[in-house]
């Protein structure tokens, strides 16, 4: 059954922060990370949910951290609600499928940003320059054709409401030293390119996606999301075509349909339609099946 969360609101948990899309609870020695159906566009968090989105993300998350546990630790402790605190009880049902109880992690300062393909901002920039984030290319190529190699091509962490800003690998080490910002590159190809051969064996495009990574004891470890449709650009491998914008299982639809609208990206954002709310949930679901091979129930 269909169930719609926009907002928790857990009284007996400490609410530690409300992201675009995350709510975040403290339980003492670790965090209850909840998914809520909210979405944003061009960082503005838009009036109307999108139905089963946080449990989608949720489950698609859980897939890869599963999938990369042998690339490098994550945040992980359990997804299963029966083995929440006590505390937590009372909002078992809200919780389940859509939330994690994790580790406390120090978050690093950096998006990890990883591209196969040229797209988005990375395409507006190579069209002004013949750069990603400072990187050169070769002349001549087209939109949305895939890269030599994949570029990381990492950004700051913008607080909620402000643009996230492109930086070049000398601000990274400059931000978190030289040693962790080669590791941080390292590991965020490695798992890019390990779930671009999944997700390609699926019949998906992972085109660009972001990661976060945290400190634990001193030890890096992955945390908030995975490859999801929020973090990634998914398209579909039997419509790829270079030489324009593609389809999508991912918000790019959602974007598409914002830029149709007089709307200058500054909160609050438009109401949405109704046909516009369930295609994005029905891409996102896609998403989710043909990566996972189920639909979870949803």
């Amino acid at each position: 059954m269909t169930q719609t969360l926009m907002n928790t609101d857990f009284p007996k948990l400490d609410l530690k922060q409300r992201g675009k899309v995350r709510d975040i609870y403290d339980l003492g020695d670790a965090l209850l990370m909840v998914t809520t159906d909210r979405i944003s566009a061009f960082d503005v968090i838009l009036p109307d949910p999108v139905p089963d989105k946080g449990k989608i993300l949720t489950q698609i998350s859980l897939f890869w951290f599963d999938i990369m546990s042998d690339l490098v630790p994550n945040h992980l402790i359990t997804s299963d609600v029966d083995r929440y605190p006590e505390i937590c009880r009372p909002y078992t049902e809200a919780l389940r499928d859509r939330s994690m109880m994790v580790k406390k992690a120090a978050p690093l300062p950096v998006e990890c940003v990883v591209r196969g393909y040229i797209t988005g901002s990375g395409w507006k920039d190579y069209l002004k320059t013949g750069r990603i984030c400072g990187i050169p290319l070769p002349e001549g190529l087209e939109e949305s054709e895939k890269l030599p190699h994949p570029l990381f091509t990492p950004s700051t962490k913008a607080e909620l409401g402000a643009h996230d800003e492109n930086i070049d690998f000398s601000t990274v080490v400059d931000l978190i030293g030289a040693p962790m910002a080669a590791k941080i590159q390292e590991l965020s190809l490695a798992i890019y390119e390990k779930g671009a051969i999944l997700a390609d064996e699926k019949g998906i495009i992972i085109a660009d996606t972001k990661f976060e990574f945290g400190l634990l004891d001193g030890e890096l470890i992955l945390i908030d999301e995975v490859l999801t449709p929020d973090s990634s650009r998914f398209w579909p491998k039997a419509d790829y075509r270079p030489g324009g914008s593609q389809k999508s299982f991912d918000k790019q639809y959602l974007r598409d349909y914002l830029l149709t609208l007089n709307w200058d990206k500054t909160s609050p954002g438009p109401t949405l339609p109704e046909d516009v709310i369930a295609n994005t949930r029905s891409k996102y679901l896609e998403g989710l099946t043909r990566l996972t091979g189920s639909s979870h129930g949803l």
